[in-house]
């Protein structure tokens, strides 16, 4: 069993990770790293997800890295350019020979006494088990399960005889070329299947219970690509991602503070896009108001524009069951069907299913308060980076990342070992970690970490709020600072 010790151990190596190595290298350039990798590849979701059309649905000049200019003329970028953006920041940054690929982390534990961790790590390709001590873990494991997506089950499933496929796991060799196919689902994944999956298909039928809203937006941002070329590259990428920061923190403020212009104001775009005689109210008319859940985005109307074309159609019901030739629902209709993809949602996966673990005690995320959206009450020295529900991912890992690395920078200079976040529960109100109504976060909420009603207890979900309290705010603040005791 080997054991390798560094004063940072980040778990994963897509998106959040790689910007949390960058941080590490450049504003605390004398600790040592290490990136620990469940996987083959970097990239995460980028990596994982092989479905056609895959693609953003934030735009590139926000969910790029602060560090690193998005310079496509695409700002809603399909995967692979997004693999290719990656893969160039890690190159930039000589980040290879900090990877450890194949290393699934499965326990965690932290000593008080000699303030360190230790993580037990299962090397995937020898299935032998490591050991690696580090002072600092900053978890960069996404907010969902890997190894499975959520897939209910259908009645009468069996039945079927054509493959049923969960996106997340997109078989490579799939022919779906003049076949039907149903789409279950109405969420960003099913609104970016059904126009791609158009393109070659006989029919694609999206089924879905309820409508989402989808909004149509140009794939690539004209004053960014004027910027880009008359502009030094940094000075464009900034200005662009500033102004689209803003533009969609005013959106977002509307949308929450007038929900019933909101509505009209984003159904009347739909209607612009559609045909007279088209069931909106039906189809296309969410129950919700805006930003209850995520909206879904249409590149250059490329969703609207399948349904114009006659390539695709959405049938607003429940599922009665599966039959040998598709999927019948409550309504009496059936849907012929070659392939049906089960665009049902993601699995949601607090702390990577790592098992932590406190001086011997477990710690169970629904029992912890957050502490400015990236460390928890009564866990020392631990960090996650996650995202905006309503901005794009990146944008709060990149905040998060140099957070940790003031607060490692803080320690340092006074001989702190030990950083614990912590708070009296009884002079706090507790509530839940999102007020978001996905499915995803619905099924799991009782499972996450709770939140407070004040700062640094508070989850803002908003980038400006952050900046004031990451980039600007005191690092002391709600955290019991401590040095080893090396005498024990």
């Amino acid at each position: 069993m080997s054991n390798e010790h560094v004063d940072v151990l980040v778990i994963g190596a897509g998106i959040s990770g790689i910007s949390a190595a960058h941080h590490l290298q450049t504003q605390c350039p004398d600790k040592s790293f290490l990136i620990l990798e469940g996987r083959d590849s970097i990239g995460g979701t980028w990596d994982l997800f092989k479905y056609p059309g895959i693609r953003s649905d934030s735009d590139m000049y926000t969910l790029g890295f602060s560090f690193r200019p998005w310079r496509d003329p695409k700002a809603i970028a399909d995967g692979p350019s997004i693999m290719s953006y990656l893969h160039g920041a890690v190159e930039d940054d000589g980040l290879h020979d900090k990877i450890r690929f194949g290393r699934k982390v499965v326990n965690a534990q932290w000593s008080s006494q000699a303030a360190q961790w230790t993580l037990t790590v299962l090397n995937t390709q020898s299935q032998s088990e490591e050991v690696f001590t580090c002072n600092f873990v900053h978890m960069c494991t996404g907010y969902y399960n890997y190894e499975q997506g959520h897939r209910p089950a259908f009645p009468g499933e069996k039945n079927f005889k054509g493959p049923v496929i969960h996106p997340q796991f997109w078989p490579e060799d799939l022919d779906y070329e003049n076949k039907n196919v149903v789409v279950i689902g109405s969420g960003a994944t099913a609104v970016t299947l059904v126009p791609a999956m158009a393109e070659k298909a006989a029919k694609v039928t999206m089924l879905q219970r309820s409508p989402t809203y989808i909004v149509s937006m140009p794939a690539e941002n004209t004053l960014a690509n004027w910027a880009r070329r008359n502009l030094p590259a940094k000075l464009a990428y900034g200005l662009t991602r500033w102004r689209n920061v803003l533009l969609n923190r005013i959106m977002f403020w509307y949308c929450r503070r007038y929900p019933d212009k909101a509505k009209k104001l984003l159904l009347k775009g739909v209607r612009a896009e559609l045909p007279k005689g088209f069931d909106i109210e039906k189809h296309l008319t969410p129950h919700y108001n805006v930003w209850d859940q995520r909206v879904c985005l249409a590149p250059d109307g490329d969703f609207f524009a399948a349904l114009r074309a006659g390539t695709a159609d959405i049938v607003t019901d429940h599922i009665e069951c599966f039959t040998k030739r598709g999927v019948k629902v409550k309504s009496g209709a059936e849907i012929d069907a070659d392939i049906i993809v089960s665009a049902t949602g993601l699995d949601l996966k607090f702390f990577g299913g790592v098992d932590i673990q406190v001086d011997n005690k477990p710690v169970l995320a629904k029992d912890t308060m957050t502490y400015k959206g990236m460390m928890f009450s009564g866990v020392p020295n631990l960090a996650l980076s996650s995202g905006y529900t309503n901005a794009s991912w990146t944008l709060k890992c990149d905040l998060t990342s140099a957070y940790v690395c003031r607060l490692l920078n803080h320690m340092d200079k006074k001989g702190y070992t030990q950083a614990r976040p912590e708070l009296d529960w009884a002079d706090m109100e507790v509530a839940p970690l999102l007020d978001f109504t996905s499915g995803y976060v619905v099924r799991k909420l009782d499972e996450l970490p709770k939140q407070g009603t004040v700062t640094p207890w508070r989850l803002h979900q908003n980038y400006l709020l952050d900046i004031m309290m990451l980039r600007m705010g005191r690092v002391t603040d709600g955290i019991a600072f401590s040095r080893a005791d090396k005498s024990a």
